[in-house]
């Protein structure tokens, strides 16, 4: 695959037009945090069926017959209607893929590849139609990079229920979630709480000690609330742990999943999923930004000529160009990956991200220097791109661990 086909490209005509007359109109409430994206996100997904597709998706994986034996083969419109609105959305805010995709992709991906069918048919369903939004609550204030290792979250069983207790920080979604995807240590008999194993439990807005802050105030993707998750002996009985008594058996077991050398092995593929998606969001981005420069470069006047005439700007929207060219291509071997049923590797999907989210921070940067001063004013939606695309570098995995990552593989014996 070298290109959108004919019917997708429509796709994306229809969902470019979708973003300049229903979310452009409201880019400054969205930015200043006045109103949330999730109305603006139902609405696409009803105008464009994504809802019903989800419903049908949905259907089949609950009766089994989406995932056939062997690699399972995807279809290209299938892929191409989950990039397709990341790449059109993050042209004018991309704040709002993180909303979407953490809630429709996340949440309950973990639900969907976790749970037991009466989680899937309780929780999954909704998120997955955006009737309910999600939030994935793993990071710490302490934690970081090191989610996993630094977690002081905890859960105590009390005979037939489990005690929660801990906080969560940067959590897309905290503040409006309806359903949290909650990741806490199982306290054991284990001296080092990093030694104790991790579970999973699904929570609910409104739940007795289950507090969720305000949005928190940030740099950029404003359209994306962030907060705070706080838990103070909430109570939860066993229907809430995430594929229920079999899953603490298997956590309790000597040599279980999320035992310390493995714990983080069940995270690795919803992880590669989220990476290699903010490939879309990057594209998205950097042809914004492309097409605003040249723009520019074509009818701004200085010295009696178009900028666009001298070299140093034209080797700036070359290079833009590059990247845009770059990042297309690993998103259609992305989709190609999927089609033949291989699917990316976690390195792969850590090296997708790696070079997308720097190069729609080069391009971003460089657009804004091709503006000048305009650029750095935010009446142009350059000085918020610019803004948005830095965090392509730090969520999901900072550039030092996708760095990290890809050694291990290669150096790997």
């Amino acid at each position: 695959m070298i290109r959108w086909s004919p019917e997708q490209q429509a796709m994306k005509d229809a969902l470019r037009e979708f973003v300049g007359k229903s979310l452009e109109p409201h880019r400054v409430e969205l930015e200043s945090g006045e109103m949330p994206p999730y109305e603006i996100l139902r609405d696409m997904y009803r105008k464009f069926g994504l809802d019903e597709i989800a419903r049908e998706r949905f259907a089949r994986a609950m009766s089994g017959t989406s995932r056939p034996a062997g690699p399972r083969r995807r279809d290209p419109d299938e892929v191409a209607m989950v990039l397709l609105p990341m790449i059109e959305l993050s042209r004018c805010s991309p704040g709002m893929i993180t909303a979407l995709g953490v809630s429709a992709n996340l949440a309950s991906g973990a639900i969907m590849k976790g749970g037991t069918p009466e989680q899937k048919e309780r929780w999954a369903l909704d998120l997955l139609t955006l009737d309910k939004i999600g939030a994935w609550a793993l990071t710490e204030a302490g934690s970081g990079s090191d989610a996993f290792g630094g977690m002081l979250s905890s859960a105590r069983q009390d005979g037939d229920e489990f005690v929660l207790n801990g906080s969560k920080t940067f959590i897309t979604n905290g503040p409006y979630a309806d359903t949290i995807v909650f990741i806490c240590r199982l306290q054991t008999d284990a001296p080092e709480p990093r030694d104790r194993p991790i579970v999973t439990f699904v929570l609910e807005s409104g739940m007795p000690g289950l507090d969720q802050s305000k949005p928190l105030r940030k740099m950029g993707m404003h359209s994306s609330p962030t907060g705070e998750l706080f838990l103070h002996d909430v109570r939860v009985t066993t229907d809430h742990l995430l594929g229920g008594p079999a899953s603490l058996e298997r956590a309790l077991a000597p040599r279980s999943l999320t035992s310390p050398s493995e714990r983080n092995s069940e995270a690795k593929g919803t992880f590669a999923s989220e990476r290699a998606s903010i490939a879309a969001s990057a594209l998205g981005i950097i042809e914004r930004c492309l097409e605003l420069s040249v723009e520019y470069a074509r009818t701004r006047v200085q010295f009696g000529h178009p900028i666009g005439e001298y070299q140093l700007i034209q080797d700036k929207l070359a290079r833009m160009e590059v990247a845009r060219l770059n990042v297309s291509n690993l998103i259609f071997h992305y989709i190609e990956s999927l089609v033949e049923g291989v699917g990316v590797t976690f390195a792969e999907a850590s090296a997708m991200k790696l070079y997308s989210a720097r190069a729609a921070v080069e391009v971003a940067m460089e657009a804004v220097q091709v503006y000048g001063g305009n650029g750095y004013m935010s009446e142009y939606p350059l000085e918020q791109l610019a803004r948005d695309a830095r965090v392509l570098q730090i969520y999901a995995g900072t550039d030092e661990m996708q760095i990290r990552g890809i050694a291990k593989a290669l150096l790997a014996p």
